[in-house]
């Protein structure tokens, strides 16, 4: 059922300054493929076949990377290296783009798919966030909630309670082992967080979010905040959150970058 995604990657990547002046966060190369190549395969894994990803006009590298290169094939046709090409980065998948002409958050760049979506349950992936996973993408383990409830699910991770400040964080009651329903969400709670189960970056949402993102006001950090957008949900639809199964990897942190580079330097070394 869910075969759109977008993927928002207009952001200024602060977090990742200096280099983020020149090289967008998204770009960051994990192993021999830049850190949105993988967030593109979770979603071509999960059964997503279109994809809009929201740019802004410094994010033109990206755009780049997924289209073809002539003059690099052409060279290496002509030095009998074409075997280089092996492990094409195009992947099998409809990419599309639109531009976020000014920063906002995320709640407005999410707004600018609208049309895109034409009104069908989507995903949104957050590529901020490589997770990696043993048996089922973290993507595809929300669709299948999703398939089971017909309504918006997103995922969850445990998260120690020193670094809420830095997440929206649900109240919610336990629905299974791992899935919850969702009663609250606050963003980025600086006391009292109502519990330790923040939001991380994988979502599926019905069409009916666009109706909420229409209607937000600024929030924290004078940005619509897609939270707010999911709060004015939850007063007429359901939301559950899913306990990712997975290990999550933040690439605007950089302990967890270099974490996620050892991690894939070690199992490209051992086969």
């Amino acid at each position: 059922m869910i075969k759109k995604a977008i993927i928002p990657a207009a952001g200024y990547g602060t977090r990742s300054l200096p280099i983020t002046k020149v090289i967008p966060k998204e770009m960051f190369p994990i192993g021999i493929k830049p850190a949105i190549q993988y967030v593109v395969e979770e979603a071509i894994e999960s059964g997503i076949e279109q994809v809009l990803m929201v740019v802004s006009r410094s994010k033109n590298l990206i755009v780049d990377y997924f289209d073809h290169s002539l003059e690099l094939e052409a060279f290496l046709e002509r030095k009998n290296k074409m075997h280089l090409m092996d492990a094409p980065n195009i992947p099998d998948i409809q990419i599309h783009y639109t531009r976020q002409p000014i920063a906002k958050g995320l709640g407005d760049a999410i707004r600018l798919g609208k049309s895109f979506i034409n009104d069908e349950p989507f995903a949104v992936l957050l590529p901020d966030d490589i997770i990696l996973h043993k048996h089922s993408p973290c993507l595809k383990q929300l669709i299948d909630v999703f398939t089971k409830y017909k309504e918006s699910v997103i995922g969850l991770q445990t998260v120690d309670e020193k670094y809420l400040n830095q997440y929206g964080v649900i109240k919610g009651k336990k629905h299974s082992n791992d899935t919850y329903r969702l009663t609250d969400i606050v963003e980025k709670p600086k006391i009292n967080p109502p519990s330790q189960l923040a939001v991380i970056g994988r979502y599926v949402f019905t069409p009916m979010i666009f109706e909420q993102l229409d209607k937000i006001k600024r929030g924290i950090g004078g940005e619509y905040q897609l939270t707010d957008g999911m709060k004015a949900l939850l007063q007429s639809e359901k939301i559950y959150g899913k306990l990712i199964e997975g290990k999550r990897y933040d690439i605007g942190s950089m302990d967890d970058y270099m974490k996620l580079l050892n991690f894939v330097y070690s199992d490209i070394k051992n086969g």
